[in-house]
């Protein structure tokens, strides 16, 4: 792991505040070398789950458009949820567990492991959020320690995945938005704790915004300019 300004300086701030402290750790390309909707998708489509012809073109525009952030925060959640369509949690739960160990766990970097780790020593409170299903998420939040998981919500009617979310998307503003409501839910308000974010994509500007201390892990270009600009942290994992 290499690192500019390192989170050490973040810490000692933290540490003199003398409030509690909450950390927010996007999942994709910030602890998992992918995405996971899109690895999710070329899974499928190599187990002859899903058309290749179909949906391999449009898993590639989607993510591109998701990227440069000029995708609809619907139109991306919907499209890797109508993956899920038609079928019970249950019928995909096989497949699931096979996708962790095959496609998640070889690409989560042991850099990104320590670092969660060393957060949840110093007994902060440690959030994943995502704009991942919480189908798809939940099981890498638990491999690597997370007692808190804010996803995208997939809808369930009669037991069966519609192929579309439900609630706030957890997707640029709506990750702020997902967080104080989940706070709230716990009785709870952002101000009361020292807060830090890791996020690698412009699309959580809106997060990093939100916390006293942002850091930028693995930043694609136009968050590494704004983060440069701004004198955040900044990580590669």
């Amino acid at each position: 792991m290499s690192s500019v300004r390192p989170p050490e300086r973040a810490r000692s701030a933290e540490i003199a505040h003398g409030k509690p402290r909450i950390v927010f750790f996007d999942l994709d390309h910030t602890l998992l070398h992918g995405d996971s909707d899109v690895l999710w998708c070329a899974f499928l489509i190599d187990k002859g789950v899903l058309e290749r012809a179909e949906f391999e073109r449009r898993n590639a525009d989607i993510e591109a458009r998701y990227n440069a952030g000029r995708v609809e925060a619907a139109e991306f959640a919907n499209f890797y949820l109508s993956t899920l369509a038609g079928r019970t949690p249950a019928h995909w739960a096989a497949l699931r567990l096979e996708f962790l160990r095959t496609q998640i766990l070889p690409n989560v970097p042991q850099a990104a492991r320590d670092l969660v780790r060393r957060r949840q020593e110093a007994g902060d409170t440690v959030v994943m959020t995502t704009a991942t299903s919480r189908f798809l998420a939940e099981l890498t939040a638990q491999n690597l320690g997370f007692e808190h998981l804010i996803a995208t919500e997939p809808e369930l009617l009669d037991g069966v995945f519609t192929g579309f979310a439900t609630g706030v998307l957890n997707m640029r503003a709506g990750k702020v938005t997902r967080l104080h409501d989940w706070l709230a839910a716990r009785g709870e308000q952002l101000a009361e704790f020292d807060s830090t974010a890791y996020s690698d994509s412009l699309n959580d500007l809106p997060l990093l915004e939100a916390v006293n201390h942002p850091v930028t892990v693995n930043a694609d270009a136009k968050l590494a300019a704004i983060a440069a600009g701004r004198g955040w942290d900044c990580l590669l994992l």
